[in-house]
């Protein structure tokens, strides 16, 4: 690892390279100092023992879970008191929605920040969140924030005095006096929401501008090339990261650069700014990791690693991962599965994913174009059936959800909903037949069993671990209803959580399958650790997907059948006897695997 010497070397060359201003240069380093000085004893013995544990994150007994604090209990203090619930599942990693003051009406679900230096006084004080890292560090489980970076809400204090007309703060923006300079951005940046949010500007009539609004016109972009911006993310996230936080989620960091004639989008400035900052959380909180949100075709995916010598982000969202394993669930056909998966397998060992099923977004239909028409499919006609299938008006489908962002001209549509809701437990329940309800409950441990296995790490959604439904009551909220995404975004039922350690209840299911996910990672922790390797392995089915993990002579073939009938698989190359860590029997992989339908096997060999 280089030296602090070495360290801070590089972030003056690459600092002075984007600001050639050497006095912001200067207040940066003072403000690593401080923080540095300040950083608690607590924290330090976290960075030191880490120092020697640099994968911590990706250990074999790591799980995470995400969730929005006020719809799981409330505030800070209500979830502290709930941390053995969270410990139960063997989650190790907890990632909190957005909890940085915000607008009372309009926020993006807290994804337009009016201060980035406190915590809404809905979820309690600055010290309630302290006191919650403190008691989730002494549960062993890390704390993931999630930090906007791209865009503060316009009712931030820089945004307020940017509307009275100080040019100082009108400058941390992209403000702009006519349609000059919007017109000629527009020729080459898509838009985010062109239903939802049209345009890339939005018309302020207290400044008499137009703003850049990449995403909502209540959510202004702010402008890395002034230094002061970038200076004052960098503090705020060295705050958080000495209350406690070990993990910042990167909010649409591929956005953070603009330059006109471009799309705007993955630009080299935005790895600029993404190194410097992990260089500085390495230098004053080196526990911290950074998860970056890349919602962008696989290719972009490996440069938001950097470099094994020059690295960023540590983690990334497996998005591409998530949508493959929807989409082989509703085709049973595991083909494009297979070829991104082994894709991102390809990449450098430094690259490592977050694997997870639902989160608090949509699924948005981006599959591999070009390998859909090697595979004689048609992209357009494959993104209908998915999206018609997930909410339920594909004959045949036992899922329920709804369209999000539909787009008429393009025929372009996202999915929303909940895992049990997508899986089938919802119409399983409108239909009461028991068999359907089998048929989901093996189709969510399918979904899941592949996420635990993949390389990386697993991220539970809140709520999936008691099989909770689609919330519809979002209709009847007016700051809601046009957001299809609150579908999936329902307020935690503690009632029917009581139920999870009750054999055989529905929630007894889902918190005891993810709780056995967990142990058999923990259990066979040498295929599980960063240093096994990881493989597809193919099976002469196409409805068959398979992983291969060994390590130290460990030997672990799993193998998930997306069909509703039984399949037989066929591994070449096989030798010895394998046993079904799930049941128990042996298998000789060689010459056959048969499995039922949405079947899941663990076959370590003997």
């Amino acid at each position: 690892m280089p030296s602090t010497a070495e360290r801070m070397k590089e972030l003056e060359e690459l600092y002075t390279k984007l600001y050639p201003d050497q006095k912001g240069f200067e207040e940066l380093v003072r403000t690593m100092d401080r923080y540095a000085q300040e950083r608690k004893a607590s924290l330090r013995a976290l960075d030191e023992k880490r120092r020697s544990m640099p994968l911590w994150y990706l250990a074999s007994d790591m799980v995470g879970e995400t969730m929005y604090t006020e719809l799981f209990r409330g505030n800070f203090e209500g979830l502290r008191g709930k941390v053995d619930h969270i410990k139960g599942m063997g989650v190790r990693y907890l990632h909190l929605m957005p909890f940085l003051r915000m607008p009372k009406g309009d926020n993006d679900g807290g994804f337009a920040v009016s201060d980035f230096m406190h915590v809404d006084e809905k979820f309690g004080s600055d010290k309630d969140l302290e006191n919650l890292a403190d008691t989730l560090r002494e549960n062993g489980i890390s704390l993931c924030m999630d930090f906007v970076m791209n865009h503060s809400a316009d009712s931030h204090e820089w945004a307020i005095r940017a509307k009275k007309g100080e040019k100082e703060y009108q400058d941390m923006y992209f403000c702009y006096p006519d349609r000059s300079f919007p017109d000629e951005y527009e020729k080459t940046v898509p838009e985010v929401f062109p239903e939802s949010a049209p345009g890339n500007f939005t018309w302020s009539e207290e400044m008499g501008k137009w703003v850049l609004t990449s995403f909502y016109p209540y959510q202004w972009d702010l402008n890395y090339a002034n230094p002061k911006v970038f200076n004052a993310i960098a503090e705020a996230m060295l705050r958080w990261a000495n209350m406690g936080v070990e993990v910042f989620r990167l909010d649409a960091v591929p956005y953070i650069w603009k330059k006109l004639g471009t799309s705007s989008r993955n630009l080299p400035e935005v790895h600029t700014i993404v190194r410097m900052i992990r260089i500085i959380l390495e230098e004053v909180a080196p526990s911290v990791i950074l998860k970056g949100e890349v919602v962008m075709a696989p290719k972009e995916l490996a440069a938001y690693f950097g470099t094994a010598e020059h690295p960023e982000c540590h983690l990334l969202y497996g998005v591409s991962t998530m949508v493959n394993l929807w989409g082989a669930l509703a085709s049973e056909d595991v083909r494009l599965l297979e070829s991104q998966v082994e894709a991102l397998l390809a990449l450098p060992p430094h690259c490592n994913f977050v694997n997870y099923i639902r989160c608090h977004d949509d699924i948005g239909w981006g599959f591999d174009e070009q390998k859909e028409r090697e595979l004689g499919i048609d992209p357009l006609k494959h993104k209908i059936f998915m999206y018609s299938f997930f909410c339920g008006r594909y004959p045949s489908s036992y899922a329920r959800g709804e369209l999000y962002n539909y787009d008429e001209r393009s025929l372009d549509a996202r999915s929303c909903g909940t895992t049990a809701s997508l899986v089938g437990c919802e119409s399983a329940f409108e239909n009461g037949i028991e068999a359907r309800m089998d048929s989901s409950k093996r189709r969510f441990f399918l979904l899941y069993s592949a996420v635990y296995a993949l390389r990386g790490f697993p991220l539970i959604n809140s709520g999936d671990e008691i099989g909770q439904l689609n919330d519809y009551t979002y209709r009847n909220n007016p700051d809601k209803k046009d957001d299809q995404r609150y579908l999936h975004r329902s307020r935690f039922d503690w009632k029917k959580a009581e139920l999870k350690d009750e054999k055989g209840t529905y929630q007894n299911f889902f918190y005891s399958t993810l709780r056995l996910l967990a142990d058999i990672r923990r259990s066979h922790c040498d295929v599980f650790t960063p240093e096994a390797s990881v493989s597809t392995w193919h099976t002469h089915n196409p409805h068959v997907f398979a992983i291969r993990r060994m390590n130290k002579g460990k030997d672990m073939l799993i193998v998930f059948n997306f069909s509703h009938e039984a399949q037989n698989a066929q591994f070449d190359y096989f030798e010895g006897s394998y046993r079904d860590i799930l049941t128990g029997r042996s298998q000789e992989p060689g010459l056959n695997v048969t499995l039922g339908d949405w079947q899941v096997r663990f076959l370590e060999k003997i």
